[in-house]
């Protein structure tokens, strides 16, 4: 009897994990920068360089300053991936935040974007409050926060973390996690971008960047009028 159960435990385990194998989404690009980081597309190329460390490669936003003005007030120390364009999509990426602590000390990831004055951030701020740890929205105006829950700051160390990002355009839903893969730390709804490139960096400080996974449908820039 106990090995009858045993087998059927497994059964419906090993159907789980098949179902779940059957729920990804399809590959469209990953980067462990351990050759190169040829792909990306910095805002500001002299604040970024692929780096070797005893770990492996990285791709690192070692410097702060910038001479990149956006034409709104939004992140300036941001890399995009160059030729890919998504529409539902999770995200996942390892980041280091390189910067001495202080109350915003960040790391941002882009999505949805579609040129300067339109597109979408998460800010892992420190200290949260209007202007840091949300998710925001650019769309031809200063960031506004679209975050509907959020938690009280982002637990900055010297050490690696886990971020992940998922976002379907239809429902219009946007969840941030960071660390835990199963709870988010951040939720938003907004529909205004259902297509855009993903880029990683921070708002104003440093950072590094590894193990960099897209998964998502591939979606196209439309062509205008």
């Amino acid at each position: 009897m106990n090995h009858r159960i045993l087998y059927l435990a497994l059964l419906l385990l090993a159907n789980g994990s098949v179902a779940h194998a059957a729920d990804e989404l399809p590959v469209l690009f990953q980067d462990d920068f351990e050759k190169d980081a040829a792909h990306w597309q910095p805002f500001d190329a002299k604040q970024w360089a692929h780096q070797k460390t005893d770990k492996g490669g990285v791709f690192s936003q070692h410097k702060k300053e910038t001479t990149f003005k956006p034409p709104h007030r939004s992140p300036t120390n941001v890399a995009l991936r160059k030729d890919v364009i998504a529409g539902d999509f999770d995200l996942t990426a390892k980041v280091l935040s390189t910067h001495p602590d202080y109350g915003h000390r960040d790391a941002v990831l882009v999505f949805g974007y579609q040129d300067p004055a339109h597109f979408y951030y998460v800010h892992l701020g420190k200290k949260a409050d209007d202007h840091a740890n949300q998710i925001f929205i650019v769309n031809a105006a200063p960031r506004t926060k679209i975050s509907i829950t959020s938690t009280d700051g982002t637990n900055w160390d010297d050490k690696w973390h886990n971020v992940k990002i998922v976002r379907r355009v239809k429902e219009g839903t946007i969840e941030i996690y960071f660390d835990d893969m199963q709870k988010p730390v951040m939720t938003a709804n907004d529909k205004s971008f259902a297509w855009g490139q993903i880029g990683i960096g921070t708002f104003d400080d440093t950072s590094d960047w590894d193990d960099i996974v897209l998964r998502g449908v591939k979606a196209e820039k439309p062509v205008k009028p």
